[in-house]
């Protein structure tokens, strides 16, 4: 594979062209960028209709490009207070659309309590519901008849597209008992007992880890079932059901019986499969819904034991949301938001759909507890998988959230998925990692858990160990190791959508419940399709504007000698490629090229004349020969300040600053000014060591993206200064790790300060207390920047060479599959 080792710097034939044609001008001319860095306005988050002819796409029709049509097209019920009438369309309101963003906000707008595939084991219990009025007959027919419509062509019931025996064999033995049980279809029936017959011996080869939840509990109440029914052939005696009848055995003496109908546990989910129960102390465990833990085929099974009007209700409203199908679980409105608005940020396609995730975390936020959360809303059980990611998400967005919520899960020294958690898995271990790093000083319950979960990840990846009980998917192993090796703090936002391009499966991802189950708000080909686009036609611009960066330093320094350049500044080609790397992963949208080159063209600026000052050979009187020179720049139309002097490096440092600053419209060119005058008063001072200019980048950053305009007083708020001077603090002790963090040793390289100071990560606490709380003070896009720019430092210091070089390829060359 290419890597930035193996790219060729040099300018391309087109940039040496549009070098020549402007030779004819000074050194320090105006470089305007290329008409192709224009932005069009059709880029405008707000104007999708436009947006797709740009991006150019093939116009296909959802339904086939996502493979999942029988899951999008549910009318699903909608949250009871649900004010936006889009909403009410219902689930079908995706159908048709071929626009990815229209699709795309269409689909988070009606997500209502959630999209997910349907259960043919849960369909199968609410079929052996009878006629509530004493008939000879299916109180849910339409039930029977999704059974009947959707078995597989060998026999089987399950999930088509992936097989898992587990899956398989439960699916199976449910709809045939259903089938049995009202003495229809007895074709189905024997070719359903052929089936299992015939691939019970899979069983010997199959993943424990995929194994669907409580399968060893309720496969063999099932067969039991089937053998009440006189189901003949099936394999009762084969050596591995009696395994599994001998595991449920063992397991039924584990159950803590009188706990479990004390307070809502996991058990609730699989009450079908269990003896024993005291009905009148479990109706008292039954969720607000009316489900017992939102699972269709536990409530069916306690209708039938207890007649329970609250159940009925709850099995009514999924079996005609669904049209006479049922899945796993439901509601799934909290996972299906959660999961969603993480794989559109980390694909780094989320800034289209900022109105529709608001409304999503506003959603979680309202049913958020002291618990935590459950996949479906006003759930007494709550996990730590759908926990972590609400924390995540949510504090992430500034609400207050406690984290101490996730003390709820923690027993001793470990942290559980829930309690009771008989294997620890490592997707919700991974969650609970990335919420750990989202920690504000003193919150010792997430020093906790990153330190628990790092060494769990740590440990899995060693052992090889990341088949994961929750959900399939090709690659989770990379993306936790990933996880492991890029801290959020070292996360810069390109370089993580570079890699989930990669890892994202979009519809192969397959989850696993009672039965495996696809959520089309979490895994879709369409998010895919559009991130894919999306960053191809970002890194097309960034590479133009790359282009025209070697133009810019080129021109600005063609009368020195490539290598007098390097001694002079200790400024390389390399330089410019990272300052430039370092601005387009942190603000890569199109739109945003100002922003970019501004940070890129300021840090090697300001390098320049640093170098400048704190060289030996720089006299006081050139360096306020410099000042003076610089107080007379009036910013526009002065490209030449300096040119007559007779020192030719302090005539060009001049000038570069100069043309940099002509570069805007009057009022910004005045603001930027005021801010490089109060850098160059600190550099005189000697406060122009590593991090120094971190001040000018947040400010020139903020005055370009037009967040001071006419309200210069902004930079002067307590918390603005609050927030410049830690950020500053910060990059330089960065800046300081930086430099020393690779000493040469009997001639090999080792670390010689670690990025793991104490103060360090109690500022970028603070840093991101600051950031991400709500304030009432400056807008929270200003916040943003300091932090923006303190994970750069971050980065850097993190990261060895190789590392980011490899980086650099892949979100500005390397080609999106």
């Amino acid at each position: 594979m290419a890597s930035l080792s193996t790219l060729n710097l040099k300018l391309s034939p087109l940039a040496h062209r549009r070098i020549r044609r402007s030779s004819s001008s000074s050194a320090a001319a105006k470089l305007q960028l290329p008409e192709y860095f224009i932005i069009s306005a059709s880029m405008n988050s707000t104007n999708s209709k436009n947006l797709s002819l740009n991006y150019q796409l093939n116009h296909k029709k959802i339904s086939k490009v996502t493979g999942i049509n029988r899951v999008a097209t549910v009318d699903a019920p909608q949250v009871q207070d649900q004010e936006n009438s889009t909403a009410n369309q219902g689930h079908d309101a995706v159908n048709n659309i071929e626009d990815p963003i229209d699709y795309i906000r269409t689909l988070l707008k009606t997500t209502g309590d959630g999209r997910i595939s349907v259960s043919p084991y849960d369909t199968a219990w609410v079929a052996l519901i009878k006629d509530v009025e004493g008939r000879d007959a299916p109180q849910f027919p339409a039930s029977l008849e999704w059974i009947i419509e959707n078995q597989l062509g060998d026999g089987s019931w399950g999930d088509e597209r992936f097989f898992c025996v587990y899956d398989r064999l439960v699916n199976t033995i449910a709809c045939v008992v259903a089938l049995r049980s009202w003495n229809i279809h007895a074709d189905k029936v024997t070719k359903g007992v052929r089936y299992m017959k015939e691939n019970v011996e899979k069983l010997k080869d199959g993943n424990a880890e995929h194994m669907t939840c409580g399968f060893e509990v309720v496969f063999p109440a099932l067969l039991q079932r089937a053998k009440s029914l006189g189901i003949q052939d099936l394999p009762y005696d084969h050596p591995l059901i009696q395994e599994i009848y001998h595991s449920r055995e063992q397991k039924l003496k584990r159950i803590p019986m009188e706990i479990m109908h004390k307070v809502p546990t996991s058990l609730l989910f699989s009450l079908e499969g269990l003896e024993n129960l005291e009905w009148d102390k479990l109706l008292k465990l039954q969720s607000a819904d009316g489900s017992f833990l939102t699972s269709p085929s536990s409530t069916a099974f306690a209708f039938m034991q207890t007649k329970d009007h609250k159940c009925f209700q709850f099995i009514k409203n999924t079996v005609q949301t669904f049209n006479g199908g049922a899945p796993h679980t439901y509601p799934v409105d909290v996972f299906g938001r959660l999961w969603a608005i993480d794989r559109l940020q980390r694909l780094g396609i989320s800034r289209f759909f900022d109105s529709e995730i608001a409304d999503c975390l506003a959603h979680i936020h309202k049913f958020w507890t002291d618990k935590g959360v459950f996949s479906g809303r006003e759930s007494e059980f709550c996990d730590i998988d759908d926990t972590s990611m609400g924390f995540r998400l949510l504090r992430m967005h500034g609400y207050d959230v406690d984290p101490n919520v996730l003390r709820n899960f923690k027993q001793d020294d470990k942290f559980s998925c829930y309690g009771g958690q008989m294997i620890e898995s490592a997707s919700p271990i991974y969650n609970l990692y990335r919420a750990s790093q989202l920690r504000f000083p003193g919150e010792e319950i997430l020093e906790e858990a990153n330190k628990f979960s790092y060494q769990f990840l740590q440990q899995k990846l060693a052992n090889n160990q990341l088949l994961d009980k929750w959900v399939i998917s090709k690659h989770l192993p990379q993306e936790i190791k990933l996880g492991l090796e890029m801290p959020w703090y070292a996360t810069l936002p390109r370089v993580e959508a570079s890699y989930y391009v990669q890892y994202y499966a979009g519809s192969a991802d397959v989850w696993i419940g009672k039965t495996l189950y696809r959520m089309p708000e979490i895994s879709n080909d369409i998010y895919h399709e559009l991130a894919r686009t999306d960053f191809k036609r970002c890194q097309a611009q960034h590479q133009f504007e790359w282009i025209y960066m070697q133009e810019y330093a080129l021109i600005n320094f063609e009368f020195f000698a490539y290598q007098n350049f390097i001694e002079e500044f200790g400024i390389s080609r390399k330089d410019l490629l990272l300052s430039y790397f370092l601005a387009t992963a942190s603000i890569f949208e199109p739109e945003r090229t100002k922003e970019r080159i501004a940070w890129a063209k300021s840090q090697i600026i300001s390098k320049m004349i640093t170098s400048f000052f704190n060289n030996e050979n720089t006299t006081f009187e050139e360096k306020q020969a410099f000042l003076t020179g610089y107080a007379n720049i009036n910013g526009i139309n002065n490209t030449n300040v300096g040119a007559k002097r007779e020192d030719r490096v302090s005539s060009m440092v001049l000038a570069t600053l100069a043309q940099f600053l002509e570069g805007f419209d009057r009022h910004t060119t005045h603001q930027l000014k005021n801010t490089w005058s109060t850098w160059l008063t600190k550099l005189e001072q000697g406060e122009g060591d590593g991090g120094a200019d971190t001040e000018l980048i947040t400010n020139t950053l903020n005055i370009c993206a037009g967040h001071i305009a006419l309200r210069e007083e902004i930079l002067s708020h307590d918390e603005y200064t609050t927030l410049s001077h830690l950020t500053s603090k910060i990059c330089r002790q960065l800046s300081q790790i930086q430099n020393e963090k690779e000493v040469e040793i009997d001639g090999q390289m080792r670390a010689k300060c670690s990025i793991k100071k104490k103060e360090v990560e109690h500022d970028m606490q603070a840093l991101a207390k600051l950031v991400l709380e709500k304030s009432v003070g400056i807008n929270r896009n200003i916040k943003k920047t300091f932090l923006a720019v303190a994970k750069t430092y971050y980065y850097r210091a993190y990261n060895a060479a190789e590392t980011i070089d490899t980086h650099m390829f892949k979100v500005l060359f390397e080609p999106v599959a």
